[in-house]
Formats: C-alpha cells, structure tokens, sequence
C-alpha cells in the first residue's frame, strides 16, 4: 500500500464532529465524512478480507455502506439520555459468519483522536452465549488458561469489559476461575496510538492483532459450538 489509509484530516473531521454534533453541521460536512472517513475504511475493509480468511475463514470482511463491517455513524438515540447524533469514531467490526449484530463473536478496530484501539472477543453475550462461555472454563479450565495466558497474546491485549459483582447462580462461589466467571463481557483490547493508524503500518500492525489473538478467539468460538 502506497500511502496510509487514515489520515490528519479523518482525525481532524473526527474532532470537530465531536465540538459540533449537529444534524445540520454534519448534512455541511458530508462530503468530508464520505472523503477522510467512510471511503477509506470501506477501502480498509476491502484490503482485510484476504488475511481475516487466513487467520478464520468463519470471519467476514464486508465493505458496505449500510449493513456490513462498518458500523454506522449514527447513534441510537432512543432510549439513551445522550441525545447526541453522531457517534465520534469509526467503529470496525468483523463478525463470525452467524452474527447479526454486535454481540457476535469478532474482532473490532476503533478509532477515536486519542482512543485508538484493537478489540478482539464477544462483547455483552445473551444469557445463552454467556453460560456456554461460562460453562466451557469450568469444563475446560486447562484450555482457558492455555487461551487466556498465551504468551503473544498477553504481551500486546488486556481482557476488559464489565463483571458482576458477585458470583453468578449456579456456579460455586469458590471456583479458582471466579474472576472470569464473573465477566459479562469476554473481550480483550489492544491501545494503539493516533500516529500508529496513520501510519502506512496500520493494516499489517492490525493483522499482526488479529493473529496474536488467535489462542482466545480459537477458545470462545468452541465454547459458543461456532467454526473457527
């Protein structure tokens, strides 16, 4: 790739989308959004394809406007206090083949002046996926520890998200495993700085994340009876 694919003006239009989060400064501002936003991470979503069937074929790279692995600019605003909107990042997500919304496995690029990152696993899984989860540490403990603390991958991701705060029915309240029994959220993120997105090194920089995870994604996606 000749040059990078996110650039001083895709932060630029990020931040001032943030100090003007308005209908009418964005419908001003759409040809910028189109320009340094959508059309390259479409581009981005497009280049992924081939090395996201390398690390799982089971993943897809979808590079649609409306409906594929960019996630749309505007916020649900319905039930939420925050009557904002226009999110302020690009949301990236590459979901297992038998998602249909963002509680699917999948990994997740996110960009956001200063809050750049990597995310890999499943975010907010229903009662259903969480107990399979659940239920697959405690059955196999030794293949969950093998995931959860592979070397590669613990050097570069931090598992993060939401926990109970007190232990989950059904499960003993003395199991050594408690603290990750406890998690509602099986994700793990990686930082990365503003410069390293616009740098000509994100695409392999985020490849190189993506294989790094492996071992935890492997893990999740036989808990949840999914291919890998």
């Amino acid at each position: 790739m000749a040059n990078p694919y996110f650039t001083k003006q895709t932060f630029d239009f990020l931040s001032a989308l943030a100090a003007n989060n308005r209908r009418e400064w964005f419908e001003e501002h759409k040809q910028d959004y189109e320009a340094t936003v959508r059309l390259p991470a479409l581009n981005f979503i497009s280049d992924m394809a081939d090395a996201l069937a390398m690390i799982s074929p089971h993943f897809q790279a979808m590079p649609k406007k409306v409906g594929g692995s960019l996630m749309r600019v505007q916020r649900d605003i319905r039930f939420g206090k925050d009557k904002r909107p226009y999110k302020t990042n690009i949301g990236i997500q590459f979901r297992h083949e038998i998602g249909k919304d963002v509680h699917a496995p999948g990994y997740y690029i996110h960009i956001e002046p200063h809050d750049c990152f990597v995310g890999v696993g499943v975010w907010r899984p229903d009662a259903s996926a969480l107990g399979k989860i659940r239920d697959a540490l405690i059955e196999n403990s030794d293949a969950w520890l093998v995931a959860r603390d592979d070397k590669s991958f613990n050097q570069q991701f931090s598992l993060a998200g939401d926990t109970l705060s007190n232990p989950p029915r059904g499960y003993a309240k003395d199991h050594p495993l408690m603290h990750d029994l406890k998690r509602k959220d099986f994700i793990a993120l990686t930082p990365l700085s503003d410069a390293a997105v616009r740098s000509k090194n994100f695409y392999p920089t985020v490849v190189e994340r993506f294989i790094e995870a492996t071992p935890y994604m492997r893990f999740l996606c036989k808990a949840l009876d999914l291919r890998f």
